[in-house]
């Protein structure tokens, strides 16, 4: 029913990790991807002791070292369930997390495309809690935090998954949850829990964190400027940092142009901004001497580490928003093939499966899409049984043939009647890709048809699904025209597909 997704930068949490899973109740996913994201690894990853079940399940997968966007990207990848669980490395799950888990995923509708957990961060009881551990505890609060989430891998491949041009762990997760929404999905928030501790970061750490302002700027480019309200998102003190250092900019050129009294009243404010800041931050927490200190030198830095990042966004978004190789590459849940002269040779109202001959690439094209986890079926209009030339059980037969001779094409639909009965289902009606996206439990508008013919391509746009043509010599050159893709064989037409060029 689910796997699980781990990326990993080798924290020793990692082992603390898979230990809790371990010895969690309830039903074990089939595989856990633990997507080793390391530059340059020294040594294995450690995974410490587990029972021989857990660790028959569990996989390490080499990842590609670009952020963990991409890490959780080649995990889900290599993934065939229906569902997706991705879990942060530094979380600790909770003993009946497998249960919930189950639980939140049984039965929920079509329309609702992830599930989230509860984030729980523990802060310390005897003493107010440092900045550092106030933001981690903000955790907590997001509304669609990767540490816990699951998402339909359907979904999955129909958006692309996590766009890999948000090289931190910081609004990947809000990126891909507003895209799955403006497909008119729904995220349920689930009833299991896990646990975030706090773990140990330097002084500086809020200066670091301020890298994110760039990622920022994307979301303003991908999503719009309200993309915040729809996330949840907190807008933060950008603006006010962006004020003090106008401030700060402002007392070096009055003061290099010999004003000096503007220039001490312009200091004297910034001053006074970047004290409030401070105060701001130091108020809440412990006030230790230690805290305190980092936290002055670091309201200092804070504002020109916002500001440098933010601008620094601004001159890479163009380059970004146009980066194809990295962008999300949405990918069909499922192929929906024509089956005279596309998957197999046409012969006319053939009865006789001997004369079954797969179409050049065909076993090859079916294949990369078994192993890419894309679902098939057949729709194909057999007009020849209305017409008295051919019986059910030919048709049956000739079907039953071609998967002998090309493997599992899934489910097989049949529109017997003749092209004068006004059904709904014979081609160019989209009545037959409907009924298929159904059999596969997707959505039409996830499915791509490749046919050879213009009715293909026409009922393929009745129902919302995307379309292919592969041409032959029976297709008319008016609908090679009017196809919105055209491919030179099926292996072109799957590289399409699994290249989300579709």
């Amino acid at each position: 029913m689910f796997d699980i997704v781990i990326p990993t930068i080798g924290r020793p949490s990692l082992a603390t990790l898979l230990a809790s899973l371990a010895l969690c109740r309830g039903p074990r996913p089939e595989h856990i991807f633990v997507v080793d994201d390391r530059r340059k690894p020294a040594r294995p990853l450690e995974l410490g002791a587990l029972d021989a079940d857990f660790a028959a399940r569990v996989r390490i997968l080499a990842g590609p070292a670009r952020g963990p966007a991409a890490a959780r990207n080649a995990g889900w990848r290599a993934s065939r369930a229906a569902w997706i669980a991705f879990l942060d490395d530094d979380v600790v799950v909770k003993p009946d997390w497998l249960v919930a888990l189950a639980a939140d995923l049984a039965a929920l509708p079509a329309q609702v495309a992830g599930s989230t957990g509860i984030v729980r961060v523990p802060l310390p009881g005897d003493r107010r809690p440092t900045d550092w551990e106030r933001n981690v505890a903000g955790l907590a609060r997001a509304r669609w935090i990767t540490a816990d989430s699951a998402y339909r891998r359907s979904e999955l491949l129909a958006t692309g998954g996590f766009d890999e041009r948000f090289p931190r762990a910081y609004r990947e997760d809000a990126d891909l949850a507003l895209r799955v929404i403006e497909r008119g999905k729904e995220i349920a928030a689930g009833s299991r829990s896990i646990v975030h501790p706090v773990r140990p970061a330097p002084w500086s750490i809020s200066v670091r964190l301020q890298a994110g302002n760039a990622d920022d700027v994307l979301m303003d480019a991908l999503h719009g400027r309200g993309w915040r309200e729809r996330a949840g998102a907190p807008r933060g003190a950008f603006r006010s940092h962006a004020l003090g250092v106008m401030t700060a900019a402002l007392t070096i050129v009055a003061a290099g142009a010999g004003f000096s009294s503007v220039a001490a009243l312009l200091a004297a404010a910034w001053l006074a901004q970047t004290a409030a800041f401070a105060w701001r931050r130091i108020a809440p927490g412990p006030r230790t001497r230690v805290e305190v200190c980092g936290l002055i030198v670091t309201s200092f830095a804070i504002p020109f580490a916002a500001v440098y990042h933010r601008l620094r966004g601004l001159a890479a978004r163009r380059g970004l928003l146009r980066d194809r190789a990295r962008a999300p590459r949405p990918i069909a849940s499922a192929v929906l093939f024509d089956r005279d002269g596309t998957l197999i040779v046409d012969v006319p109202d053939n009865a006789d499966p001997a004369r079954v001959t797969p179409m050049p690439a065909a076993r090859g094209a079916l294949a990369r899409l078994r192993d890419a986890g894309v679902a098939t079926a057949v729709i194909t209009n057999q007009s020849g049984v209305a017409l008295g030339r051919l019986r059910s059980q030919d048709v049956k037969a000739i079907n039953e043939r071609a998967e002998s001779l090309l493997g599992p094409l899934g489910p097989i639909l049949v529109c017997a009647h003749g092209p004068e009965a006004g059904c709904t289902c014979r081609k160019p009606a989209p009545g037959l890709i409907i009924a298929a996206a159904r059999a596969l439990g997707v959505s039409p508008r996830d499915c791509v048809v490749i046919g050879d013919i213009g009715a293909d391509v026409e009922a393929a746009r009745a129902a919302g699904a995307r379309a292919i043509l592969v041409a032959t010599p029976v297709t008319r050159p008016e609908e090679i025209a009017a196809a919105p893709l055209v491919a030179s064989d099926l292996d072109a037409a799957v590289t399409a597909v699994l290249g989300g060029a579709a």
